[in-house]
Formats: C-alpha cells, sequence, structure tokens
C-alpha cells in the first residue's frame, strides 16, 4: 500500500465518475459547462495516471490500457464539442464512458484477486458505486453553480442530478453496509484479521471518520440540497453542495485506504 495507489484509484473513480454524468445533463447548461466538465475529468484522469502503480500482471496492464482509452475518449469529446465532429461525439463519449467503466472493474479485479468471488462482486460494486457517487456530487455541485452562468436555466436540471446523486449514495450505502456485513459475517481464525476487531480497536477511527464523512454527511446534506432545490434556491442548493462534495471526497479517500489496508471494499 502507498500514497500513490489511494490518489491512483480516488483521482481515477472521480475523473471517470465525472465523465459518466456527461450523458446525464441537459443541453441546455451550454457548451461551456460540458467543456469545463470534460476538462476536469481529462485533467483527473491524466494526473490519475501519473500515479498509476506498477503493473503487476494482464489484468492491472488491462486496466491501465482502459483508463487511457477513456481520457483519449474525454479529450477528444473536449476537443470537439460544440466545434466540429458532431457526428462522432456520441462514439466519443461511449469510449469516454465505456473505457472507464472497464477500467474500474479491472481495477476492482485487481484489487479483490486472489478472493473470493462474492469479495470480487462486492469490490466492482464498490468501485462502480464510489465513481457514481463522485462523479454525481461534484457535477451537481458545477451544476448549481453554472446558474450563476445562465440564470434562466430550469431548476429541473438541477433537480435530476441531484436525484441521481441521492440514488448513487443509496446504492453507496447498501454496498458498503453489504461489504462491513460480508466481512464480519465470513471471518474465521487463521484466515486474516478480523474486520470486527479492526472497528474497534484504534485504527477503525478511520472506518468510522469514512462512515460519518462519506456517507451520513452526504446522505443529510444531499437531502438537504433535495429540499432547497425544490423552492428553487439555487444558490443556497449550491452552498450546500460544496459542503456536500467536500464530505464525499474525504470518504471516498479514506475508503480506498481503509480497502488496500483491509481489502474489505467499503
Amino acid at each position: 500500500m502507498s500514497l500513490s495507489s489511494v490518489l491512483f484509484l480516488f483521482l481515477a473513480h472521480l475523473g471517470v465518475g465525472i465523465a459518466f454524468t456527461l450523458v446525464l445533463v441537459s443541453r441546455e447548461a451550454g457548451v461551456k459547462f460540458f467543456r469545463f466538465n470534460a476538462g476536469l475529468a481529462a485533467i483527473l484522469i491524466a494526473v490519475a495516471l501519473a500515479f498509476r502503480p506498477p503493473a503487476t500482471g494482464p489484468l492491472s496492464t488491462a486496466a491501465l490500457v482502459a483508463l487511457a482509452l477513456s481520457e483519449l475518449g474525454v479529450v477528444l469529446y473536449w476537443a470537439t464539442v460544440g466545434r466540429a465532429l458532431a457526428s462522432i461525439r456520441p462514439l466519443l463519449v461511449a469510449l469516454a464512458v465505456g473505457g472507464g467503466t472497464a477500467a474500474v472493474v479491472l481495477q476492482a479485479l485487481v484489487a479483490a484477486s486472489a478472493r473470493s468471488l462474492p469479495v470480487q462482486a462486492l469490490t466492482i460494486a464498490s468501485f462502480l458505486s464510489s465513481s457514481a457517487m463522485l462523479g454525481g456530487a461534484c457535477t451537481a455541485m458545477i451544476l448549481g453553480h453554472w446558474y450563476l452562468v445562465i440564470p434562466s436555466m430550469q431548476v429541473s436540471h438541477l433537480q435530476s442530478i441531484v436525484k441521481v446523486h441521492i440514488a448513487s449514495m443509496v446504492v453507496r450505502v447498501v454496498v458498503v453496509g453489504a461489504a462491513v456485513f460480508f466481512a464480519i459475517a465470513t471471518w474465521q481464525p487463521g484466515l486474516g484479521p478480523s474486520f470486527r476487531h479492526y472497528i474497534t480497536s484504534i485504527d477503525g477511527i478511520f472506518f468510522w471518520q469514512r462512515v460519518l464523512f462519506g456517507l451520513a454527511g452526504p446522505a443529510l446534506l444531499s437531502y438537504l440540497t433535495w429540499e432547497t432545490a425544490k423552492i428553487r434556491s439555487t444558490q443556497s442548493a449550491t452552498g450546500i453542495l460544496y459542503v456536500d462534495f467536500f464530505t464525499v471526497v474525504v470518504g471516498e479517500v479514506l475508503a480506498k485506504y481503509i480497502l488496500l489496508a483491509t481489502r474489505v471494499p467499503v
């Protein structure tokens, strides 16, 4: 385990998550919104690739190739959106999203190598839900800010992306709960450290911070965002989304650390 591994997973999942949301926001947000989001995703994935750990086998090599293809799709999308080659833009989005999805799945298989099939499935679900939650929170925050750029934009667009964020948060909570339950229920002496012991020891402070900042915080803040969006208070919703995104970032960075430290996909 190293800091670069934590940063690689976090930045890759955030960048891929933002790419996911490119297909979920109305065109009314304007060309500059999509160009900004695509540029941000491209930068994050590029930095993630800079922190990439050495490839240790075919799976890790395939994961890096898939992430590089996703980066290619995002960069080409950014370079052409609102300018040219509109006919191939759906293919570029498909390359960005498809490559990113494949990369996240392969990263999960690398992280859960030599583990049982249920653990591998939980790790895949954890990585995908992490990407969706990070991307949804980031894009919701940026879209809320965009109402200062385009005041006439319908508030329904913010409400829709907040719904996506809430849905991804609910899925994330379910996946983390299932992973924790499975880790505790299936542990047997001699099969490695007990996760129950981990979360009740001094090291467990990282797990409880992950739960507080990465799950409980976004659950409360996303609800408050939804309530303010319903009354069309876009500035208040955006302010809450800034805090919400911060808590999601803290929670997901801790989740990567705990995964690498305990191999439990929280």
